[in-house]
């Protein structure tokens, strides 16, 4: 056969075969660049941990939360100016002495939406003992009708109050600023309009002024109602492992009142993202005086609250005594609880029972308890005699 033949003879048959199948499918190029982005993201993410943002460095909050652990810790970090500035405030706040009162007195704080139900009974309580205590009242609502004359004139400048808002820290510390004018209050009891006092005013008195630690409720609650309600915004200052749960109701030292007048940088964390009814359902009394001071001096705070509250029902406001509840029986009962009670929020429902220790003793641990009905007022005239004389 021909050259030129055997030439046609193969091009015929290279143009009858099928044509060479191609090698698979390359894969898409940009899965391989956002592969590549997500790691020299990471990476910096670790490397160049920034200062003053959560953890969450390129995604809302609510969109990177549950990947948070996966993140680089936020230890590694330097301190923010305002955390600088604020640690040496504290630092030296708590360290300096307080200035020592020839007439120490109790600042009686209470916050109510208006008029004191109670305020006979207190009469009945402080008479004879003048001079050592100083009444606060912040009318939320509407100016009080008052039916004792020791609590005529002692409104200070209020402001509108919302449940479960900063604005109640806020009618706090103004509670605060107006009794620490007085340089003899020494120490400084919050109280609502449905609180009584447990015990006569000479075992109060000695009970708060006898030691240097404040009563401020603290405990770690790993529930959606404790460390479920922590943002991640709150970073760099506040750091999960420190946010805490505790009562509203403190008695505290001045030195700490101070403290608390003096921190900005953690309430404004508070303010801007602990709020109720968004996402985490925050609520600021309860968790901002927790954490400052399980932040800043866990070793002077007692983690108990000197004022009764029943949760047992398990509602959203604790258990209130109408008049019929009031007999010499409950105020025995409420009187001789030595323990204080926790329960975490989460699924296991764990529940802690700690020693209420005073001075390292043993003691009782309620001064006061809530929430009383008006109702109940005849009955609680009627047992005071008998419930205070301890």
């Amino acid at each position: 056969m021909k050259v030129s033949q055997v030439w046609q003879q193969s091009n015929k048959d290279m143009t009858a075969m099928p044509p060479p199948r191609r090698a698979a499918a390359k894969r898409p190029m940009w899965i391989i660049v956002l592969l590549l982005l997500v790691c020299v993201a990471l990476i910096g993410a670790y490397v160049y941990p920034p200062r003053r943002y959560s953890a969450c460095y390129f995604f809302a909050s609510s969109v990177c939360t549950p990947f948070k652990d996966w993140l680089p810790s936020v230890a590694r970090r330097e301190r923010t100016d305002e955390e600088i500035v604020s640690s040496v405030v504290m630092r030296d706040l708590l360290a300096m002495p307080m200035a020592v009162s020839k007439n120490p007195k109790i600042a009686l704080m209470f916050l109510t939406p208006g008029s004191l139900p109670f305020e006979k009974l207190w009469e009945n309580f402080l008479q004879g003992h003048e001079g050592r205590y100083s009444i606060y009242i912040h009318a939320s609502r509407e100016r009080p009708v008052h039916s004792s004359s020791l609590f005529v004139g002692r409104e200070i400048h209020s402001e509108k109050v919302v449940w479960g808002r900063i604005s109640m820290v806020d009618a706090e510390k103004r509670l605060l600023a107006n009794a620490l004018e007085d340089v003899d209050n020494q120490f400084f009891v919050l109280l609502s309009d449905s609180c009584v006092p447990l015990h006569t005013f000479d075992y109060i008195y000695n009970y708060l002024m006898g030691t240097n630690v404040s009563f401020i409720d603290c405990f770690l609650d790993p529930g959606p109602h404790g460390s479920g309600r922590y943002s991640v915004e709150m970073l760099p200052e506040i750091e999960q492992r420190h946010f805490r749960k505790g009562a509203q109701w403190f008695a505290i030292t001045r030195r700490h009142a101070l403290l608390i007048l003096a921190d900005k940088l953690y309430y404004n964390k508070f303010e801007l993202y602990c709020k109720p009814a968004e996402g985490r359902n925050c609520i600021a009394d309860e968790h901002y005086l927790p954490t400052l001071f399980n932040m800043l001096d866990p070793g002077g705070i007692s983690n108990w609250s000197v004022t009764h509250v029943d949760w047992s029902e398990g509602k959203w406001h604790p258990r209130s005594y109408r008049a019929v509840d009031v007999t010499n029986e409950l105020i025995k009962n409420i009187t001789a609880v030595n323990e204080n009670f926790h329960i975490t929020s989460d699924d296991k429902k764990a529940v802690t029972m700690t020693p209420c220790v005073w001075n390292g003793t043993k003691r009782p641990c309620y001064l006061f308890a809530r929430k009383f009905y008006p109702e109940a007022l005849n009955n609680l005239l009627k047992l005071f005699s008998g419930y205070t004389s301890t």
